[in-house]
């Protein structure tokens, strides 16, 4: 529980104590007065619920309006107040007090922190006054704040939970939550539905790159396979054009070839054995002539 709640309970538990013994309208009248204005006493709904504080509700209008006032400080405004008629006067404790309070509730709206409409809504005099009391309500523990005088606003920065729930405010804040939940389940399921989208999408993504990856494998591998028989080809090309230069024009080698050498070499030789026979018989010719 928060420290300035705690203690704020602790204050009122004397007059919760008392209570028992307000049996009059005019000592619980009485009682409320007390309680409005002690010191460190700012949450009032165990008061209200006490059954000598209860019953002031169907008092004579002399000590019913107490009720109605006791009500107004534990979550009404210093508006409240101001528009209520027939309420009994307050004394400058409880006024100050009423006005603090009335500044938590004027603190949950960031629109209602400009000086001209806390000044208006608290019936404040002067900037000065409007200053002074947010000083005194940061220095009891009431609100954490700042003044801005230059923009002429004041930064709330956090608030006690000091202000009682209005009767039926518990409804009101039940119908709140269920439209919130319901905002979020809307939005969770958008959220859900944005998610699928985008495993769908990644997971075509991711099939479309694995058929472009194997298109591309693909490709390659037919590349190479044609790369390799083209350079089987232009290697049996080539191995034939050596050949056919290395044999020139007399076709493909052969064991004939020796042969061939063989018998020019054959024929040398006998023309040779003729050449010098056939000179042996000129020789002796001329001889037989001569002689």
């Amino acid at each position: 529980m928060d420290p300035i709640q705690q203690k704020a309970l602790n204050a009122l538990e004397s007059f919760i104590l008392l209570s028992k013994s307000a049996t009059s309208p005019r000592s619980a009248a009485d009682l409320v007065n007390q309680a409005t204005s002690a010191p460190n006493t700012y949450v009032f709904a165990e008061l209200l619920q006490t059954p000598n504080i209860a019953a002031l509700k169907t008092a004579s209008a002399e000590y019913n309006s107490y009720y109605t006032l006791l009500q107004i400080f534990s979550w009404g405004t210093w508006a409240d107040y101001s528009s209520t008629p027939e309420l009994p006067k307050i004394s400058d404790p409880q006024a100050h007090k009423l006005r603090q309070l009335s500044l938590l509730s004027l603190s949950t709206s960031p629109s209602t922190l400009t000086y001209s409409h806390l000044q208006s809504a608290l019936s404040l005099p002067s900037v000065r006054a409007l200053e002074d009391l947010v000083i005194s309500t940061v220095y009891a523990g009431l609100l954490t704040a700042k003044l801005d005088p230059k923009s002429q606003r004041v930064d709330v920065s956090s608030v006690s939970p000091l202000r009682d729930l209005r009767p039926g405010r518990v409804l009101q804040l039940v119908q709140g939550l269920d439209t919130w939940n319901a905002r979020c389940v809307l939005v969770l399921e958008e959220l859900e539905a944005q998610v699928a989208d985008v495993k769908a999408k990644a997971l075509e993504r991711r099939k479309r790159e694995q058929r472009d990856e194997a298109a591309v494998e693909k490709l390659v591998s037919q590349g190479e396979k044609g790369k390799t028989r083209s350079q089987d080809d232009k290697g049996k090309a080539g191995g034939k054009r050596g050949a056919q230069e290395a044999v020139g024009d007399k076709g493909p080698f052969t064991g004939d070839e020796n042969d061939e050498m063989e018998l020019d070499e054959g024929k040398g030789s006998g023309r040779t054995r003729g050449a010098k026979r056939g000179g042996g018989v000129i020789k002796n010719a001329a001889k037989r002539m001569m002689g």
